[in-house]
């Protein structure tokens, strides 16, 4: 039985946007936003028609051309060469999970009724996204200024009949798309060409998604944190609730209370220990999983934030009587963020990877590489190498992309947010983290297989599900397919409640 969400005007939370994708929901429109897209339509149209003076992006040129007034007789064909023109996309297309949010929010962005699409144009939108019909995007070419003007005129195309689209492993034109449904393309009436470019819903589909990922790989880091501490016969002191309280970072608190709370019936923890102190990558996981956490509550704050405003240009007001040409669709707080999202979570692959670099190192009656016969076996020698290129990687990925700025379209637009490859950076960073924290896990399990005593319980549930994929390394053989099931173990881990 199909589920739906009906869109209306009550503000989505990260937790309800995680409902709408991972449980496949289709969407419908409220009678309330059908009438205010039919109420922004007509007033705009009456505008049109009774305004002497020119109104950007309706009956003038874009960007630097905005002086340019053009005839009445030319507004439909304007749009359509707006939308034509500006799909010039480089790279790899988008994977398609990131399409059908950029639809999503694309959809909830125009229900709100300030930007003067037509009615048909929205449940085109719908009718593709129900069906799971992803238009072919590129993820090169926004500048996350002026919205991102070049993936959406990709995602624009199909519902003119125009570019290429996904469906069911194929590749189709717009055209044939439409006719295997039996649907009619849009003919882009004024301003409707401007409201799908205009907007931020390339950044704010892979900020989504990004968050969607990150929320499961924070819960990950900080349960392998707990296994890789019990392997390497760590102290359970420093997450005592004490520290935490005279530095209370919320991050932290919430890090070392779970800590405690995972392994308060290992056997492992609570045997005596021989040294004092355990290395930084251990002892200081609540300071540092904790920070991170901290940054993604700005991160997650800011992007919902977005993902319920209005961000494409001019801006519709019926009730006000306005048309307004303002700069909702400048991409800054989302590049501004993504940035701290790819910082704070190249932290999280950081540390994971040096608890790795522990547990291989032979201390606290460990073997070397955590292997038998070490030396004519290598064990898990080189799986910390690779783990390290992807730190160092990140590392790379993670210089800001929003402290840069090109001026573009002759000076119109000569401040620009670079929003767009800070999201595709941090994409690139959280899959990094997953490899990073994959091999931790191969890594913790291993080492675990070497100690008498037992780890909690939770962590023995883990290691049980977790050895039904990948067996214990008795001797040497190829890993690659070891790591490749670690992070699809990781994949598959399902979180009914994102938060």
């Amino acid at each position: 039985m199909e589920t739906y969400h009906i869109i209306d005007d009550k503000f989505l939370s990260l937790n309800d946007l995680w409902k709408i994708f991972s449980q496949n929901e289709k969407l419908k429109l409220s009678e309330e936003s059908i009438q205010k897209i039919i109420k922004a339509r007509q007033f705009l149209d009456r505008k049109i028609k009774s305004s002497e003076r020119p109104l950007y992006g309706i009956n003038t040129g874009f960007g630097a051309l905005h002086n340019i007034k053009i005839d009445d007789s030319q507004i439909n064909r304007l749009q359509e060469n707006l939308v034509k023109s500006h799909a010039c996309g480089i790279g790899e297309p988008v994977p398609q999970e990131i399409i059908k949010l950029m639809l999503l929010l694309k959809i909830l962005s125009l229900s709100k009724g300030h930007s003067g699409v037509q009615l048909q144009t929205v449940q085109l939108l719908i009718k593709f996204y129900n069906h799971d019909i992803f238009p072919v995007v590129y993820r090169q070419g926004s500048l996350g200024a002026s919205g991102d003007l070049v993936p959406l005129a990709h995602l624009a195309l199909p519902l003119m009949g125009k570019g290429e689209v996904h469906y069911q492993d194929k590749i189709y034109t717009g055209k044939e798309i439409l006719k295997i449904f039996n649907w009619q393309a849009v003919t882009l009436q004024a301003k409707e060409g401007l409201a799908l470019l205009n907007g931020t819903q390339f950044m704010s589909a892979y900020g989504v998604y990004n968050l969607f990922k990150t929320k499961k790989l924070l819960y990950f880091a900080d349960v392998l944190a707990a296994l890789s501490l019990d392997a390497f016969d760590g102290r359970i002191e420093p997450f005592d609730a004490l520290v935490q309280e005279i530095r209370p970072h919320q991050g932290q608190i919430e890090t070392a209370a779970f800590i405690r709370d995972i392994l308060k019936d290992s056997e492992l923890i609570h045997q005596p220990k021989k040294h004092v102190q355990d290395p930084y990558s251990f002892r200081c996981v609540p300071q540092v999983h904790g920070a991170s956490k901290d940054a993604v509550v700005y991160v997650e704050r800011t992007i919902i934030n977005e993902i319920n405003a209005v961000t494409d240009n001019p801006l519709i007001f019926p009730d006000e009587d306005k048309i307004i040409s303002g700069g909702n669709f400048h991409g800054q707080p989302l590049a501004l963020s993504l940035d701290m999202l790819a910082i704070a979570m190249s932290e999280i692959a950081d540390i994971s990877e040096r608890r790795t670099y522990q547990l291989i190192s032979g201390k606290r009656g460990l073997p070397a590489f955590l292997v038998n016969n070490p030396g004519l076996n290598s064990g898990l020698m080189i799986p910390q190498y690779a783990s390290a290129s992807a730190v160092s990687q990140n590392k790379q990925l993670s210089t800001p992309a929003s402290v840069d700025s090109i001026e573009s379209s002759n000076g119109q637009e000569d401040h620009v947010s670079m929003g767009a490859n800070a999201a595709t950076k941090a994409y690139r960073v959280i899959d990094n983290v997953q490899k990073v924290l994959a091999i931790e896990l191969l890594t913790a399990a291993q080492a675990l297989s070497f100690r008498k005593l037992k780890t909690a319980p939770f962590l023995q549930t883990l290691l049980q599900a977790y050895r039904e994929e990948v067996p214990f390394i008795e001797e040497d053989r190829i890993l690659q397919k070891d790591i490749a099931r670690s992070i699809a173990f990781i994949e598959h881990l399902y979180l009914e409640d994102i938060s």
